[in-house]
């Protein structure tokens, strides 16, 4: 089961029980690690870093939501709120569905299948709406990788909170089964991330990511895989990072390292 906080939100606790209930989608997340993590050895693609991709994305939905900042179908649509929070929900868990079929090209693969799955999970709304958020949904998969620029502040959202699933849990498998490139030494890095408000912590924007690190080869994940993921996501001017070692000492992560 994902679990997520609805709040007061009844159209996601809704659409959230028909994600939770539905065969096809459950058995594309199992589908999906089966060919990345057994096949490939890459991370876990699946039903826990969809669930962790969707509890930062309604954090992220709300700090900024906190902040007053109007989000892309409640501005264009004149959607409602909870409409919005639907489609970041329906973006986290839906992104990485097209792995199962092959990780090159999977955010378009992904697309592809949603199509097929979203009717199912917004049964209740009338055709208009249903088209829109569908749509948006959409945007949000075939934009969470580079490649397509992003023109809405949900697809955005679940963009980066993408980014933000790289706590050294994710690396663990490729690491272990002998991965030590540059990708998978600074994801065993990252020790925690914590998302917090900036205003409150003494910076000029209201979202501050924390990520705590073990060793500084985390830097590589910020400084290159986040902050790829973060330009061009229209989050640049609400959103602060920073890095910090955990302690004094930095931990070793690797023994040894053998080119050739």
């Amino acid at each position: 089961m994902i679990n997520i906080p609805t709040h007061t939100n009844a159209k996601l606790k809704k659409v959230l029980t028909a994600v939770n209930k539905h065969e096809e989608l459950n058995t594309l997340w199992e589908a999906s690690n089966i060919m990345l993590v057994d096949r490939m050895g890459y991370t876990d693609h699946g039903k826990v870093h969809v669930a962790i991709v969707s509890n930062i994305a309604l954090k992220l939905f709300r700090m900024l939501d906190s902040a007053n900042v109007e989000f892309s179908s409640m501005k264009y649509y004149k959607l409602s709120k909870e409409d919005a929070e639907i489609i970041v929900f329906l973006g986290a868990v839906l992104h990485d569905i097209g792995n199962s079929v092959h990780r090159q090209h999977h955010e378009s693969t992904s697309v592809v299948l949603a199509t097929n799955i979203l009717p199912d999970l917004l049964k209740g709304y009338d055709a208009r709406t249903k088209t829109i958020i569908t749509t948006e949904v959409l945007h949000a998969l075939i934009c969470h990788e580079k490649g397509y620029p992003i023109k809405t502040l949900e697809a955005g959202i679940v963009r980066v909170a993408d980014a933000l699933d790289m706590k050294e849990g994710r690396a663990r498998i490729p690491f272990h089964a002998g991965c030590t490139d540059i990708h998978a030494v600074s994801a065993m890095a990252v020790k925690d991330i914590k998302l917090e408000n900036g205003m409150d912590k003494g910076t000029k924007k209201p979202i501050l990511v924390t990520v705590t690190l073990s060793n500084s080869a985390g830097i590589f994940q910020i400084d290159s895989l986040f902050k790829e993921k973060l330009t061009g996501s229209l989050l640049e001017p609400y959103i602060t990072i920073q890095a910090k070692i955990d302690g004094e000492t930095e931990q070793r992560i690797l023994k040894e390292y053998c080119l050739g």
